[in-house]
């Protein structure tokens, strides 16, 4: 049985997922490397059964219609036969140190049958030509010191995100929850990074720096320009991310838990009404208050939750200077963080 499956969704990405590969071989043959070719025009393909014949006991090609970034997530979580998941995109690395610690790690715990459902690592954010990476990592509310429970911890505010580069799940968590993801849609790593959280019991945080995550290439989809032209996909995913609260909310009895899953929500729905600001149009105004109300009418006691916090409240600030205000600090964030 291998330890760790890792889904790299690959979209014309003959010119760097090299890189992706080469570091994920490193694992050697506890890891199945699921390339999955989604319909690409370039020599993806061609680049990828070449690496799978190489190494065929680790690398496995699927080749598939183009679905996006969902449909090839969606294929890689149905064939994946690793007792772990992690999710790489084909532009993005890791640091191979930091993946033998994880890897030594997760033997460890499928050897001795521990009931661990997900793994938090730190990653970085590879922003082309900065000079200072940050470093999105969890030390000050999770301790590197063994298995631990959601009532163990305050939970993660707003700062601290958890988002698909920092989690590993136990691979029968991502079949049994349920999760689907939307296709030809993008952002949907935000849907794969929230969804199963309320079915996730046991936890484990290792304090290394092991997701790279590049920003900078020219038509990427976190690109602000980009973001702007998907706007309506961006909406979807957080709709679909409010059903998924509601939903789940009930059986969500854990304050860590809750604060997480919340805070994570108020992010998400905090860029996207920063998304509509940057394009101040009325069609982009009558968007924004389109997603605030649906978020009310799905639950108000969750709406007056997210609507009162910190994020709520700097993105709702009233009439031309509220929203001048809350672009600029949304720039000054951008500069800090290196987001896109």
């Amino acid at each position: 049985m291998k330890i760790l499956s890792v889904i790299v969704p690959c979209y014309n990405s003959q010119s760097y997922m090299e890189h992706a590969i080469l570091t994920l071989l490193s694992g050697g043959e506890d890891v199945e490397i699921l390339l999955i070719d989604d319909g690409s025009a370039d020599g993806t393909l061609n680049l990828a059964k070449k690496y799978e014949s190489m190494h065929p006991d680790i690398i496995r090609v699927i080749h598939q219609e183009n679905k996006g970034h969902g449909g090839a997530l969606n294929t890689g979580i149905e064939v994946a036969a690793g007792a772990y998941l992690k999710v790489v995109d084909s532009d993005d690395w890791v640091n191979v140190d930091a993946y033998l610690k994880i890897l030594d790690e997760l033997k460890n715990v499928v050897r001795n049958n521990e009931p661990l459902d997900m793994l938090l690592s730190n990653f970085v954010y590879e922003k082309q030509g900065a000079k200072r990476k940050k470093v999105i990592h969890y030390r000050h509310y999770l301790d590197d010191d063994g298995l631990f429970m959601w009532s163990d911890i305050r939970g993660l505010p707003v700062t601290n995100y958890l988002m698909m580069h920092s989690i590993i799940y136990r691979t029968q968590i991502l079949k049994k929850c349920g999760l689907k993801l939307p296709e030809h849609t993008f952002y949907v790593d935000s849907l794969y990074a929230f969804v199963p959280l309320s079915h996730v019991r046991t936890i484990r945080y290792m304090d290394l720096n092991f997701y790279r995550y590049f920003i900078g290439r020219e038509g990427q989809s976190v690109q602000e320009k980009v973001m702007l032209t998907r706007l309506p996909q961006h909406e979807r995913v957080t709709k679909l991310m409010i059903d998924a609260m509601v939903q789940a909310e009930p059986d969500v009895h854990d304050k860590a838990l809750r604060k997480t899953m919340r805070n994570n929500l108020a992010l998400t729905i905090a860029v996207d009404s920063i998304m509509s600001m940057l394009e101040d149009t009325k069609e982009n105004r009558q968007n924004r208050k389109n997603i605030w109300l649906y978020l009310r009418e799905s639950d108000k006691r969750l709406y007056r939750k997210i609507r009162m916090s910190p994020l709520g409240i700097g993105v709702n600030m009233p009439g031309w200077l509220g929203r001048k205000a809350a672009v600029g600090c949304y720039h000054l964030l951008q500069r800090l963080y290196g987001f896109n």
